[in-house]
């Protein structure tokens, strides 16, 4: 299984992206995935290489124009199953776990 590259990404890269992080963490963990989380604010996330970018729904319009990795937007940071039912599927994809 490869090991996936997440980017938690808000607009300054320290307040809401950190909660997101964590959910994901918990997700990746919670399905035996093998995945490093980091966080970015939106001006830098398009250079730092990753996988996939989760962002929000108004920050995902702008970073699709930026990058060519997958964007998954969640509409709400601290809902855990959002992130689990949008996020999952591609980061199992990308992993290599089906």
């Amino acid at each position: 299984m490869k090991r996936v590259s997440v980017l938690a990404v808000c607009g300054f890269g320290v307040g809401s992206s950190m909660i997101l992080k964590m959910k994901i963490d918990d997700i990746v963990k919670a399905h035996g995935l093998d995945a490093e989380v980091l966080t970015a604010d939106v001006g830098t996330a398009a250079a730092t290489p990753c996988d996939v970018i989760f962002t929000s729904g108004e920050l995902e319009a702008s970073l699709k124009e930026q990058t060519q990795v997958p964007i998954v937007a969640i509409h709400n940071f601290v809902n855990r199953k959002e992130i689990e039912e949008k996020g999952l599927p591609i980061l199992k994809m990308l992993s290599g776990a089906i």
